[in-house]
């Protein structure tokens, strides 16, 4: 496979459901307790005998993620306390070996293979539990301690579970956050790491949080394009410092919320990656479920508009840095069809500018209802008429729109004119 080729594959599958899952989701207050609390290594690793997750929860997840129709996940395998959810030779601090003595990991990646679904590891670099990652020079054996871990452990996770879509580090910074990402790839030694990984599983999908520059950004909390390469946006349905089970969490997104970032990401030609942070028993609470499942009731009708679809230069709500805001919703295409993803429904009619393309016709893309419209090919306004005064689907309404070719924005020579000025 092409490097084009694999990236073009992960672009069209365009959506993954996230896992946060360890210890800290016992605590019930967010996956930096440890850190944030200060937590003593020997006193937060007593959670460990008390992990006792659910036999079918890795089944639940991924249930859950083909019903919010996900193409890909990605599992948290050893977040920044050091607690592995997988079998290892380089450390006693697991799942396998404490708790509940499973491999989740396993679990998760033949129920995400068995779905059809392709599979991602997050896995933290660094691990709170090493003196050496905040004070390497005072600790320089415990560094030296942490980076074998790093690259025996990344080995295993590369060699012990078949084919890996995906790879997402994290943790990559600096302890003091006063370095540049040279020196922390220089740190963890990640492009000798990459290489390796690279060796194992060819195909594979590398972010670049390791400080080396690889295969996507992973910005958190926003959907923006990329600044060097593909971005995969991800995002949280509650609060932004709630990636792990937080009990008490009051700002859930909605249903239309979630489906804006999707479509976002899609018009701006990048993937999105939404979390959900299951119980300490592993199972997956109604709010993220019901959040899950209108998303994936959504796609059932409207996936052409988001799966394997292309950036679209047509003016949309969602575009960073235009002045040409349409506030009905943004844009997406295949070639030369595109779609209208209308979050603020306008009535019976529905207007959008600077058009540069002569179109051939529009529909409502989940019933294929066809719709009278004009457009004006010296000011580029498309108008559409005859539309229900309700708006078809209660969290966005896609209008298929045929051009003629692929299609752009038309260039404002006068940005006066439309005023109709003698």
């Amino acid at each position: 496979m092409t490097y084009e080729e694999k990236m073009r594959r992960f672009n069209q599958d365009r959506f993954g459901i996230y896992v946060h899952f360890g210890l800290y989701s016992l605590l019930g207050r967010g996956e930096w307790t440890m850190y944030s609390e200060r937590i003593p290594a020997a006193e937060y690793a007593k959670l460990a005998d008390k992990f006792q997750p659910h036999a079918n929860c890795a089944r639940e997840w991924v249930e859950a993620a083909v019903a919010a129709g996900a193409k890909y996940m990605v599992l948290t395998t050893r977040h920044h306390e050091g607690f592995c959810l997988f079998d290892s030779a380089y450390s006693d601090y697991t799942s396998a070996k404490l708790g509940c003595k499973r491999d989740i990991v396993r679990e998760y990646v033949d129920a995400a293979r068995a779905a059809g679904l392709r599979v991602g590891l997050y896995y933290s670099l660094l691990d709170w539990r090493f003196p050496g990652y905040f004070e390497p020079e005072k600790y320089p054996e415990s560094k030296a301690a942490l980076i074998k871990q790093i690259f025996g452990q990344v080995r295993e996770l590369m060699t012990n579970y078949g084919k890996i879509d995906i790879l997402e580090y994290d943790g990559g910074w600096d302890a003091k956050l006063c370095k540049d990402r040279a020196q922390w790839a220089e740190f963890w030694n990640a492009v000798e790491l990459n290489k390796m990984v690279r060796s194992l599983q060819p195909d594979i999908i590398i972010n670049d949080r390791s400080g080396a520059d690889e295969d996507i950004e992973t910005p958190e909390q926003v959907v923006r394009a990329g600044v060097q390469r593909m971005t995969e946006s991800c995002m949280c349905i509650g609060d932004s410092c709630a990636w792990g089970y937080t009990r008490f969490n009051p700002n859930w997104k909605s249903p239309e919320q979630l489906l804006q970032h999707l479509v976002m990401a899609a018009q701006l030609g990048g993937n999105y990656l939404l979390n959900i942070g299951p119980c300490p028993d592993g199972s997956i609470r109604n709010e993220e479920l019901e959040r899950l499942q209108a998303v994936g009731r959504w796609l059932k009708d409207n996936h052409e508009a988001i799966y394997g679809s292309e950036s679209c230069e047509l003016i949309g709500a969602s575009q960073p840095g235009c002045v040409d805001l349409n506030l009905q919703g943004p844009w997406t295409r295949k070639g030369n069809i595109g779609y209208w993803c209308i979050f603020r429904w306008p009535g019976k009619t529905a207007a959008a500018v600077r058009v540069g393309v002569p179109i051939k016709k529009v529909a409502l893309l989940a019933t294929g209802q066809e719709y009278p419209f004009t457009w004006d090919p010296c000011d580029g306004k498309l108008t559409i008429f005859d539309l229900p005064e309700l708006p078809p689907d209660p969290l966005a309404s896609v209008l298929k729109v045929e051009f003629e070719d692929i299609p752009k924005r038309m260039t404002e020579t006068d940005l006066a004119a439309w005023l109709k000025l003698d």
